[in-house]
């Protein structure tokens, strides 16, 4: 067993990137899973149908929220763990790990606590007024849902810090193991049991609480970091640079959650005014079908996340040990990885839209959901590879220690073109300016990125050093 990660500074750049980034990439394309296993079946019972898939879009984004809360803490503390030991500072580095789980404990029992009080606000801020199947759906996947916040902020947040501890499988096998009992208890929940929204969230939380536990027994028994009990008094220096160095991983979450409700309150408000949506039967279908585009797009970019973030360590101890030839050549594998990734998406996207929207139930529906749904697809995802290329470089900034920067590209995309275009397009093209926000988007933070991905590799550059 190694209790050293030194190796990180001397093993073959693409052995480390397949080593990490392969399981954090499962991890992290399980934990999406959850809520589009939730989906896939909601979608299929005839009993719930579009109007489940809608109040399934509708309660997404607040599993997103504690997402963003939780990857905060977690990447940064990954970041300041792998920083720390390149530089040889293992006191630092758990003196961190404990005031992330600290952190991470406190703020699942705190957002619980806001989503009970603030149920109904939350559930119409999100669009889940649109008619009352979907608000009634909404309500009960809603609550369930909540229960569970607190386990699964917890087991999200300790996976990058498993990671940097070395053991990227372990993180991966907790995760799928939750994943796992999600999957066989959602049919007998839904099918059998006939619990609707209530089945596939008790399903979901049994998942999460397995991964949660199985977190609390690692960090109990890391093999490098092993906080003592002093680390996990919080201090204001280690909350401090954790949650700096995690601050692009939040907002590129939050901030999703920002041009969701956008998006849901712009497809609500021009729905009404289409000739086929406006009508009651047929309300829930924007909703629910940008709700599926957006599923696929996060199966993508979580192979895409999970790339960039399995190499965090990597990059943060290269760096730390001052080897920027390696950090060099591992930025440049991994932007190659991304745009490969994103290839695949763009042919799915734009060849078998079809194919996809079967997946979620789309025989149990009207013409106008399937012709809506293909649309969609092409139209939203029609940039898919420059997201990718996009997503990979904030990331990869944030490892470097370079925080600011990943921030300000994180904040143009996630927040003043996403949420900005999502509002402003629709106003000219209606529900197709909802579809166009997406690619206009990436195009124009691409134009940033490519700007900062020069200046990246001229700050890697030896002979600048």
């Amino acid at each position: 067993m190694e209790t050293s990660n030194q190796f990180l500074g001397t093993e073959q750049v693409g052995k480390l990137m397949k080593r990490y980034a392969v399981p954090c990439i499962i991890s992290l394309l399980v934990g999406a899973l959850y809520n589009i296993v939730d989906q896939i079946f909601i979608a299929n019972a005839s009993y719930l149908g579009s109007y489940g898939n809608a109040a399934n879009t509708v309660v997404f984004p607040l599993t997103v929220v504690a997402l963003a809360i939780a990857v905060m803490i977690g990447d940064g503390c990954c970041a300041f763990v792998s920083i720390s030991l390149g530089r040889g500072e293992k006191e630092l580095a758990k003196r961190s790990v404990g005031n992330a789980v600290v952190m991470s404990v406190a703020a699942g029992l705190v957002l619980t606590g806001i989503y009970l009080l603030f149920q109904d606000e939350i559930i119409a801020m999100f669009g889940g007024t649109v008619n009352e199947e979907t608000y009634a759906c909404s309500r009960e996947y809603f609550f369930y849902i909540t229960l569970g916040i607190p386990f699964y902020m917890f087991g999200q947040a300790m996976n990058p810090v498993i990671r940097a501890d070395g053991s990227p499988r372990f993180a991966m096998v907790s995760t799928l193991a939750g994943a796992v009992a999600n999957i066989i208890l959602d049919p007998v929940f839904i099918f059998s049991f006939r619990w609707g929204m209530m089945g596939a969230a008790v399903a979901t939380v049994i998942g999460q609480i397995i991964t949660a536990l199985l977190a609390v027994w690692y960090i109990l028994r890391m093999k490098i970091i092993k906080p003592a009990g002093r680390d996990f008094a919080l201090e204001r220096t280690a909350c401090g640079r954790t949650l700096l160095l995690g601050m692009t991983s939040f907002l590129s979450q939050i901030s999703l959650v920002a041009a969701m409700a956008a998006i849901n309150n712009m497809l609500r408000q021009y729905g009404a005014a289409d000739a086929i949506f406006g009508q009651a039967q047929y309300a829930q279908i924007p909703m629910a079908v940008v709700g599926i585009v957006m599923k696929f797009f996060q199966i993508i970019i979580s192979i895409v996340v999970g790339m960039a973030a399995g190499c965090i360590p990597i990059v943060g101890f290269n760096m730390g040990a001052e080897k920027r030839e390696r950090v060099r050549e591992l930025f440049t594998k991994l932007l190659i990885a991304e745009a490969a990734v994103g290839a695949v998406g763009f042919v799915l996207a734009e060849f078998f839209p079809r194919q996809l929207i079967s997946i979620f139930g789309a025989a149990n529906e009207s013409s106008y959901y399937t012709d809506f749904a293909i649309k969609a697809f092409r139209t939203y995802l029609c940039m898919i590879v420059l997201a990718c290329i996009n997503k990979a470089c904030f990331i990869f900034l944030q490892a470097m220690g370079r925080a600011a920067e990943s921030t300000i590209l994180s904040m143009i995309r996630e927040v003043v073109f996403g949420v900005g275009f999502a509002l402003l397009l629709p106003v000219f093209f209606g529900l197709d300016g909802v579809l166009f926000s997406m690619p206009v988007s990436d195009v124009l933070t691409f134009l940033v990125a490519v700007f900062l991905i020069c200046r990246t590799y001229r700050s890697l550059d030896v002979g600048n050093s």
